[in-house]
């Protein structure tokens, strides 16, 4: 029952968005917008984020330096907006503060600039969670320093109230309105990210995409066949073509064997970090995923 629920709220929030639209004589095609935003308040407090179906991005930041290293083509706030509620956030550790990076390029953002986009998107929405992979990319300094300038984020800078940083993952009445925290550094707080205790985790970034596609296939089918963990199951590769050619062969591979009669029926499949989701509509069949 809960699933369908969702569907027809879905189904609902859609068809009044065509009405609107087609009233004012503005395309239909970019009506389904209203759901995306909001498709968690459709869901139980009850419900555990290990049992949602959660589109997210790989790399989230990363616009900036060429095309074998530009990843996303939309800002933290327009993937909010879109449904994704899983952000990659590649942080280097410099002059005290954090930067966000894919390898050595700066992608023009801090993460006071994601904790912003964060904290605006949840105030608006406060149905929502948003799960966040914190790492140190392109700097080398200790554990110890990478936490101890968190910290200084947490309650130098005000964000700690942005956060919910416990150890264990929380129902999803007690991570609406906050980031919760997966931390990718010995060390920080929150959910330790990989903790086989709580994930299962495919992310094979140099398999080309034609070894590539069975990976996320056989990832999609065993969360669907043995529910118990948080599944992480990266749609992204960096092998043999840059990351916008590999998505346009991937993502609708993704999209329709979700479609497939084998696929419709799967829910609870976990985290799914894309490059470019905002192509072929692979992130609206993700977010029918959701448990019953």
């Amino acid at each position: 029952m809960r699933r369908r629920h969702f569907l027809q709220s879905l189904t609902a929030l859609s068809a009044t968005a065509v009405l609107t639209t087609a009233a004012s004589g503005t395309a239909s095609a970019t009506t389904p917008a209203a759901a995306p935003d909001s498709w968690m308040s459709q869901l139980p407090d009850s419900v555990l984020l290990r049992e949602l179906t959660i589109p997210g991005t790989h790399n989230s930041g990363a616009r900036h330096g060429g095309p074998w290293t530009e990843c996303q083509n939309t800002g933290i706030d327009e993937q909010l907006a879109a449904g994704i509620r899983f952000l990659d956030v590649r942080c280097r550790l410099f002059e005290g503060s954090f930067t966000i990076h894919h390898g050595p390029y700066y992608q023009h953002l801090n993460f006071d600039d994601v904790l912003g986009s964060c904290r605006d998107f949840l105030t608006a929405h406060p149905s929502e969670t948003v799960l966040m992979r914190v790492k140190q990319e392109y700097s080398e300094e200790s554990a110890e320093s990478f936490r101890a300038v968190f910290d200084d984020y947490l309650d130098g800078r005000g964000w700690r109230s942005l956060f919910q940083l416990d150890a264990s993952l929380p129902p999803l009445g007690g991570a609406r309105g906050r980031v919760v925290l997966l931390g990718d550094s010995d060390g920080l707080p929150g959910v330790r990210y990989g903790d086989g205790s709580v994930f299962d985790i495919q992310d094979d970034y140099m398999a080309e995409p034609e070894a590539k596609y069975p990976l996320v296939e056989a990832h999609f089918r065993k969360a669907a066949a043995e529910p118990g963990k948080l599944y992480v199951n990266y749609v992204s590769t960096a092998a043999l073509l840059p990351p916008r050619s590999n998505a346009d062969r991937l993502n609708p591979r993704v999209r329709d064997l979700l479609t497939s009669p084998d696929g419709a029926s799967w829910t609870g499949l976990g985290i799914v970090p894309l490059d470019y989701p905002n192509e072929h509509d692979v992130v609206g069949t993700l977010l029918e995923r959701q448990p019953v």
